[in-house]
């Protein structure tokens, strides 16, 4: 029986289908006894002896990986040096489709969607097999019987994984960016809500209303202020509980999250892969500040791996990125034209070309932690199977630049400091924050990613996560992000929150029952009072606001069919919302370490206004343009 050796090697080359030598191919005649971490140690030491030395005093830890893939991480090999070097020991041959492009028509045969799963490229038909690339071994031997049933005789040969990932982009890509806009499943997802269908339910809403002014305008008051007293009512609850449980130590029913780890990680294990996904647009300015903050990462570079994902026609982006000197652990992810243009189809297109256990998510704008890695790696260590996303907490550079950005600073605050730290410890559906989010890859895979079609992909994320039984838990590190200080700018990246937040409720509400068997009773609830509830409630405000008069004295035309007691009940339901409004401001900014004084507070009637003009501007988008992404400018107030 040929040997592996003998089966995938012509005279020290592989031959094209017409018989020439493959221009990528390796010749792997030479140095068959050399090990590829002799070989490339070798490399270095003539490149840079001092630096070589360095790199071997770091490989004797045990959380590091190989010699050679330092050596990669460091940028003293290239992308295709390491494949070029294992299959020099192996026998094979090693071959850059980039610049060998493969036969397109094998990957079709085995499906552009494998392909991309299963980290493997059919190349082409040779006299003695199909050629089928792949950037280990082992991932051969797993696919060979099924690669033998599709193609009959196979041979491997080896390739970077991404220029793998590059040639199926190059060659596929209208293709790859409708699968990245149809991953996940029709019924969790927003796509069949498109702008005419959505009208349609606006109007069979729409019509009773209108008839039932016509015959009594109080009657239709009377209903939709009964509507907004009950979320509020709904609203006041949850926030109520949730931040009791933020401020208990976790007794009784409100478990306390499992500890941080106060080691970086724990010694005996070494520290997992971590792929990191910042999708950019339109965002040339602050490129290179971005490269610079995640350069200041403390976490291996032969563990890490940074993806920014840019549109193909977005040259300037590119061209800033390119200026920026990029280091080798980051790499440009060219995201190809498809049918919409959204930051979760970006994210799912980066998604097939990371080799990381733990996917993480960051914004243009952010600037984390340096230390945040590892405490991403020491949590997930730490934590049971079921945890399967970790958020972190957001705050803003440019917090005093501006009044807007005071209050912007407060309400983060009491978001991620208090609310969502209340419902991570009564278990509820944690709605995720967009960026500081890292999952394990395993779970993103199973749910097919994010919905590529919803404009507040997170928040839709984190209650896919939840109907599956798994469980994201807050992260204790900070990320500082720039916050919008100009008015309209801030109503039209809050009008696109909102919006994603309506797709969302809608898409997981067609089936109530089902999506009360996912979450169970509590679940459920606290998903319904929270979304429901604030979407209410920034539709409704004005009709709230319309009683603050009779605090002086003011009639309101309510007063004609409901009794004084019952008109003085909700005045005094609103006193309490907004003493509670102003109790978690308190509470917030002493967590801020009043960096921002809740004497800010007294311009939240102002905020509100605008969360208002938000809410009817994304009810307006809903109708027309359900899957627009309203940019938001980054690099504009501070930072």
């Amino acid at each position: 029986m040929a040997t592996r050796q003998e089966r995938t090697r012509q005279d020290g080359h592989l031959a094209d289908p017409d018989g020439h030598p493959a221009p990528a191919a390796v010749d792997v005649r030479a140095g068959l006894a050399a090990s590829p971490d002799a070989m490339a140690l070798a490399h270095a030491l003539r490149t840079d002896p001092a630096r070589a030395r360095g790199l071997i005093a770091r490989l004797a830890r045990p959380r590091h990986a190989t010699l050679t893939q330092t050596l990669v991480a460091d940028g003293i090999l290239d992308d295709m040096a390491m494949a070029e070097l294992t299959a020099t020991r192996a026998g094979l041959m090693a071959i850059d489709p980039r610049e060998a492009a493969p036969d397109p028509r094998l990957a079709d045969r085995w499906g552009l969607a494998r392909c991309l799963a299963d980290r493997v490229l059919p190349w082409h038909v040779t006299s003695t097999g199909t050629v089928i690339l792949v950037p280990d071994l082992r991932r051969f031997d797993d696919l060979r019987d099924a690669l033998t049933a599709s193609f009959g005789p196979v041979l491997p040969a080896l390739t970077a994984p991404q220029a793998m990932s590059q040639a199926l982009l190059a060659q596929r890509g209208p293709q790859i960016a409708r699968l990245a806009e149809t991953r996940v499943r029709p019924q969790d997802s927003c796509r069949a809500l498109d702008a005419a269908r959505l009208r349609r339910a606006m109007l069979i809403v729409a019509v009773p209303l209108v008839a039932l002014f016509l015959v009594s305008p109080l009657a239709l008051m009377a209903l939709l202020f009964g509507w907004a007293f009950l979320s509020l009512a709904a609203v006041m609850g949850l926030k109520s509980v949730a931040l009791l449980a933020s401020l208990s130590r976790g007794t009784g029913a409100m478990p306390a999250p499992r500890p941080i780890l106060t080691t970086p990680h724990p010694p005996d294990l070494p520290l997992p892969v971590l792929s990191i996904i910042v999708a950019l647009y339109r965002e040339a300015s602050i490129a290179p500040r971005l490269v610079r903050r995640l350069e200041r990462l403390d976490y291996p570079r032969d563990r890490l791996e940074i993806l920014l994902v840019v549109e193909d026609d977005d040259d300037l982006t590119r061209a800033a990125l390119t200026s920026a000197d990029l280091p080798p652990w980051f790499r440009v992810v060219l995201a190809p034209a498809g049918r919409i243009r959204t930051k979760p189809r970006a994210l799912n297109i980066a998604l097939d070309q990371c080799r990381g256990s733990i996917v993480g998510v960051y914004d243009a704008e952010d600037a984390p932690e340096p230390d945040q890695l590892r405490r991403v790696a020491a949590q997930f260590a730490a934590a049971p199977p079921d945890v399967v996303c970790l958020q972190g907490v957001l705050d803003f550079y440019n917090s005093n630049t501006h009044p807007m950005a005071r209050l912007f600073t407060l309400e983060y605050a009491v978001w991620f400091r208090l609310m969502l730290r209340g419902f991570d410890r009564l278990r509820l559906v944690l709605p995720l924050g967009g960026t500081t989010l890292f999952f394990r890859r395993a779970a993103l895979d199973q749910l097919g990613a994010w919905d590529a079609h919803n404009v507040t992909e997170d928040a839709d994320l984190g209650i896919r996560l939840a109907r599956r039984g798994w469980r994201t838990a807050m992260l204790d590190s900070v990320t500082l992000e720039e916050a919008n200080c100009q008015p309209w700018s801030w109503v039209k990246q809050r009008s696109r929150w909102i919006k994603g937040y309506m797709m969302t409720w809608m898409v997981h509400s067609r089936a109530p029952r089902r999506l009360w068997r996912d979450l169970g009773p509590r679940r459920f609830i606290g998903m319904q009072a929270h979304f429901a509830g604030s979407l209410s409630q920034g539709l409704l405000a004005p009709l709230l606001w319309s009683m603050w008069g009779m605090l002086v004295g003011l009639p309101h035309p309510l007063q004609a069919i409901l009794p004084d007691p019952v008109m003085m009940a909700a005045v005094g339901l609103l006193v309490l919302s907004g003493l509670l409004d102003m109790a978690c401001g308190i509470v917030a900014s002493r967590r801020l370490r009043g960096r921002v004084g809740a004497w800010w507070l007294v311009m939240q009637p102002f905020y509100a206004m605008l969360g208002t003009a938000a809410a009817y501007k994304a009810l307006s988008e809903l109708a027309t343009r359900p899957f627009y992404w309203d940019k938001t400018t980054h690099g504009t107030f501070g930072g």
